[in-house]
């Protein structure tokens, strides 16, 4: 197991976590609240630092972080004078904002790590050069060379070939013009695809390059987008899956069942494929690196998704309590009655702490399962 690659992990992570309680820190002081501390980490102060009202710094224990907003429930003291800069006192859509800055900061990181791939790493992908070609056919016919690139068919541009290959298959046998470049010149070749009856289907007879292929600024966005949809979509249904793959986490944890690679994987077991992932032989350099990010690009969407579940402590938690204070201040306004106070979240504790605890010892099971039954990849 790579010690770099569980390096970069740890640093990664942390990265994370600061720009999570950033997304916190920079609405909270947007709407004027007091924001008197923010640090990676806890426990023993390590080292800080004062601008303005706010102390940054770092902390002995690296398992997270925090931004200290002044005001979070009625009960807490705020100087003298700056009574109304208490983040309780603000409105519901501020608060909204303020708290749901955390993941959305997720997704932002997450959105821009996978663009970074497309953009500047590259990734695997079929490309437009003639790898080989075989005998007796179409293709050495026309005159292909290894090394052509196909710059167009036709009139089209290529620049998808694992999609716009598909002109080949929907010629129906009808001549097609190639465009390719041949050492830096520009030639054109006619060739009609064979019709294979045995395969079904319409052949040149040349093979395509696999390799790394970067995209242009438009492309990228393009497969950003979707990726993120995907990657979305995918975090949403583990969530909805999670409580059912329990039970399977104790098994594999306490009864010694093979690791399911899909299942549930904690934070030193994602450490620990981080490793398997930038060691790995079996992966280009290229490979490595658009892996790596492609686990903390899904790591921080899962987790931006996670704290918007709807339970205390989660920031989804004090969400759905500013959207029950909204509803309250309706109800009442209908029936033409005062706006109620705030729900005080210090009356939740006991449910704060149900689920804290429920987190806890599931975090527990998993660290327990990584250390004694940890997920391969076999890479």
């Amino acid at each position: 197991m790579s010690l770099i690659g569980i390096l970069a992990f740890v640093i990664a992570l942390l990265f994370s976590v600061m720009v999570h309680e950033a997304g916190h820190f920079l609405t909270a002081r947007k709407f004027g609240m007091k924001v008197t501390e923010f640090f990676l980490g806890f426990g023993k102060r390590l080292w800080s630092i004062r601008r303005g009202e706010t102390e940054f710094g770092l902390k002995a224990i690296p398992a997270g972080g925090y931004c200290r907003i002044e005001g979070m429930t009625p009960e807490d003291q705020m100087p003298e004078g700056e009574e109304n800069r208490a983040f309780f006192r603000a409105s519901s859509l501020r608060k909204l904002i303020v708290l749901g800055a955390g993941s959305f900061a997720h997704f932002c990181l997450g959105t821009i790590l996978i663009f970074v791939i497309f953009f500047g790493v590259g990734v695997s992908s079929i490309l437009p050069i003639v790898s080989s070609i075989e005998p007796q056919t179409p293709a050495e016919s026309a005159g292909f060379h290894v090394g052509d690139r196909i710059v167009k068919i036709g009139s089209v541009t290529i620049n998808d070939w694992a999609n716009q290959s598909s002109l080949i298959r929907d010629s129906k046998g009808r001549e097609l013009t190639f465009t390719v470049d041949r050492n830096g010149k520009e030639v054109i070749l006619k060739a009609a695809p064979e019709y294979l009856a045995k395969e079904k289907r319409y052949r040149l007879g040349f093979f395509a390059t696999i390799g790394n292929q970067r995209y242009g600024a438009i492309a990228a966005v393009s497969h950003t987008a979707s990726a993120v949809r995907a990657l979305t979509v995918e975090s949403t249904k583990s969530l909805i899956a999670l409580p059912t793959k329990v039970p399977a986490l104790v098994r594999e944890t306490f009864q010694g069942e093979k690791r399911d690679p899909n299942g549930l994987v904690g934070v030193v077991g994602a450490a620990r494929v981080s490793g398997q992932t930038l060691q790995s032989q079996a992966l280009t350099g290229h490979e490595r690196t658009a892996t790596f990010l492609l686990l903390i690009a899904s790591l921080n969407i899962f987790i931006g998704l996670f704290n918007l579940l709807p339970l205390l402590p989660l920031d989804g938690g004090h969400m759905a309590v500013a959207i029950a204070d909204e509803i309250r201040a309706l109800y009442a306004r209908l029936r033409g009655r005062a706006r109620p106070a705030g729900i005080n979240v210090n009356v939740l504790t006991p449910i704060t702490m149900t689920v804290f605890a429920i987190l806890a010892v599931l975090t527990v099971v998993l660290l327990i399962a990584d250390i004694v039954n940890p997920v391969s990849l076999n890479l």
